[in-house]
């Protein structure tokens, strides 16, 4: 067993990020092909490049068979933990913080950790495509009260799975339109105290009135065998509208709250579903879009590992001292924000 780490010292009440890893499947899907093997499935006519005129997305890339989420988040573990120099035994908390999961139980965190070795305390984060961030966050206050020293936060997406392949019809095509976006993928992140920078504010606004904009229903207590239920339905059009009328709070707040504007982040990295939710986006932040990193056009809706894989994507270019703002959207409904500075 682990003995608990003390809390640390004043002069290092700082938790930061210090090592980011990355995974990808090597299959590379173009959104036509994807719209052709639905038609075929389903003897549905498409309009030609449909899916890739409302999305926005060309290409995404699809775990194979063999690969699960916790085959994406332990191959992005290890690159973290080279990045870090560091060994397995010298995490103490290991979070799986993801929407998607190996099994129901046991959490998938330890599939993960056994794949890994060592010893941490190990446990599974979920909130829709926030999962990620608030596994980075839940990271940063268990060190802060002494309950861990150095924590791994790892997602494995694998959410092209729910996507719904055979249609019986229009009805059905626009509900599982959104389901369309996705593409699979995994990310991880060292978390531990550090001298200067780090994390440096975490805001979270909530509105789970709208938990049924958007989800994969099969597999609770509600629907335990799936069956239908076991793809992933969603309104965009209903998300998009929640987001907007409560994202321009939460970033007011980040800004009066920090003093910080746009001028005074390196990058802004934002979870992405579509190109025209993040043209939307621009348009009511503000933010000037060559802060942005874009994913989507290439990669799709990343869910959890969104943020992630931008984070891995821009880290080497970024010096010390420079400070990142995430913001994260997720199914629920959920927003959040994090500012980093880097070490």
């Amino acid at each position: 067993m682990i003995e608990p780490m003390p809390p640390p010292p004043p002069a290092l009440r700082r938790v930061g990020i210090t090592a980011v890893g990355v995974s990808l499947p090597g299959r590379v899907v173009p959104t036509g092909e994807l719209q052709r093997r639905i038609a075929e499935a389903s003897g549905l006519t498409l309009p030609p490049e449909l899916l890739a005129r409302t999305t926005g997305i060309a290409t995404r890339r699809l775990a194979a068979d063999d690969e699960y989420a916790s085959t994406l988040a332990v191959r992005a573990a290890r690159q973290a933990l080279a990045a870090a120099g560091r060994e397995p035994e010298e995490v103490d908390l290991l979070l799986f913080a993801s929407a998607s999961r190996d099994v129901v139980e046991p959490a998938t965190a330890h599939i993960v950790q056994a794949e890994l070795g060592g010893r941490a305390h190990a446990l599974d984060v979920t909130n829709a495509c926030n999962s990620f961030l608030n596994g980075v966050d839940l990271a940063r206050s268990m060190i802060l009260a002494g309950r861990a020293h150095r924590a791994l936060v790892v997602t494995g997406e694998t959410p092209t799975r729910a996507m719904r392949w055979r249609l019986t019809g229009l009805d059905q095509a626009r509900a599982a339109l959104a389901g369309y976006t996705f593409g699979d993928a995994g990310a991880a992140v060292l978390v531990e105290p550090v001298a200067t920078g780090g994390i440096l504010d975490v805001d979270t606004e909530t509105w789970s009135e709208h938990w049924t904009v958007g989800g994969i229903p099969g597999g609770g207590s509600r629907h335990p065998r799936g069956d239908e239920h076991t793809y992933f339905t969603g309104d965009g059009r209903a998300l998009r509208d929640v987001f907007e009328k409560i994202g321009p709070d939460i970033l007011h707040r980040v800004r009066h709250r920090t003093g910080l504007d746009w001028a005074d982040y390196a990058r802004v990295l934002v979870h992405q579903v579509t190109l025209p939710y993040l043209d939307r986006f621009v348009e009511v932040a503000g933010v000037p879009r060559d802060k942005l990193e874009v994913t989507v056009t290439d990669l799709g809706n990343l869910a959890s590992a969104t943020l992630g894989v931008q984070l891995a994507r821009v880290d080497p270019g970024l010096r010390p001292g420079d400070r990142v703002l995430f913001i994260g959207l997720g199914g629920g409904v959920s927003l959040m924000t994090m500012v980093w500075e880097k070490s």
